[in-house]
């Protein structure tokens, strides 16, 4: 018998439901949307502090946003954990997720309590990071190619096929990408970019980081990705080379938010105030996630690229994560950039 149909049953007899609430203390369903390494890590440090059982699957921001929507009447998740704030933002606009202000909030960075604030506090953010890109210093040098510094240097005709970026329906990150592109040319001038961008694309991924581990594998030369992204391949001894872009670029504010008819909703709440803190906060390095954290007192990986050093553009969060401009970018870039992807 399921739980829900058990609970049926007590009611109509009368009979309290503390032993089945006590039997569903021990557990909570969250999708992760950061790189597995990181999952794990959080995961295991909850575990470690509590007696909840975490059941987590990983899947890339897009997918989770999708999941989410399609089971919305019967929900399988409890909680949402990283992932670019767009889609949590498109969740928290469309009633997908539960309001909730965490005790710890005022212990949060203003970018973090913004984005609560914005999504009448439906989501949260619990790290940023800075779009650029990573490209494999050794195979630019044998190939003989210029160093990309600025967005227009992408589309020059030398870097045909050298090239990869995420598919913005399934990855925040390309989804950001595209959005930082409409904010700093215009919509316009933009799609004109990506077409021109296109010809020099060798394959759209699923993930957002997978284009700079291509890179880093010397499967691409140059990956498009939040720059964090790229740090954390040199970390790992690939010459991979961070560029933040000359003209400015966007940054994410990754989010967590509660799914609304979450099944173990006091659990979810334990994590969600676990998460904001600062030393789960501090456990993120040791995934090899190199963000800045969203608590004040959390510690910052020394590899960290800070927002003082890169030409940031004033991203609309609101706007770009509302469920309207969403579809509607998406849609133009099915039809213009998708139909002719190589």
């Amino acid at each position: 018998m399921k739980l829900h149909q058990l609970a049926a049953l007590c009611l109509a007899a009368g009979t309290s439901l503390f032993a089945i609430e006590a039997h569903a203390a021990g557990e909570l369903n969250i999708i992760c949307s950061a790189d597995p390494e990181v999952c794990d890590v959080m995961k295991g440090a909850f575990e470690k502090q509590t007696d909840i059982k975490v059941s987590m699957v990983r899947l890339s921001a897009g997918e989770t946003y999708a999941k989410i929507r399609a089971e919305a009447r019967n929900p399988k998740t409890d909680l949402w954990w990283a992932g670019t704030g767009d889609p949590h933002m498109q969740a928290a606009a469309e009633g997908l997720t539960q309001e909730y202000k965490s005790p710890l909030f005022d212990q949060l960075q203003d970018w973090a309590q913004k984005q609560a604030e914005s999504s009448g506090f439906r989501t949260v953010g619990v790290y940023a990071g800075a779009l650029g890109w990573g490209y494999n210093s050794d195979v630019l040098a044998k190939k003989n190619l210029k160093e990309p510094k600025c967005w227009a240097d992408l589309t020059d005709p030398s870097y045909k096929g050298e090239i990869q970026i995420a598919n913005p329906n399934s990855s925040g990150t390309a989804y950001n990408t595209l959005a930082t592109l409409v904010q700093i040319m215009g919509e316009d001038k933009a799609f004109d970019y990506l077409g021109k961008l296109n010809a020099n694309i060798s394959q759209y991924t699923k993930s957002g980081s997978a284009p700079v581990k291509a890179a880093a594998r010397g499967e691409a030369t140059i990956g498009i990705v939040f720059m964090h992204d790229a740090v954390a391949q040199t970390v790992e001894g690939f010459p991979i080379k961070t560029v933040a872009p000359c003209e400015g670029t966007g940054y994410e504010i990754g989010s967590m938010s509660i799914v609304k008819g979450a099944k173990n909703l006091d659990n979810a709440k334990k994590w969600y105030d676990w998460a904001l803190s600062a030393e789960a906060q501090s456990h993120m390095k040791e995934g090899k996630s190199f963000q800045l954290p969203s608590n004040k007192k959390a510690e910052i990986p020394k590899e960290a690229p800070r927002f003082e050093a890169i030409k940031l553009i004033d991203y609309d969060f609101k706007t770009y994560g509302s469920p309207e401009k969403r579809k509607a970018l998406l849609s133009r870039w099915d039809k213009e950039i998708g139909a002719k992807a190589n």
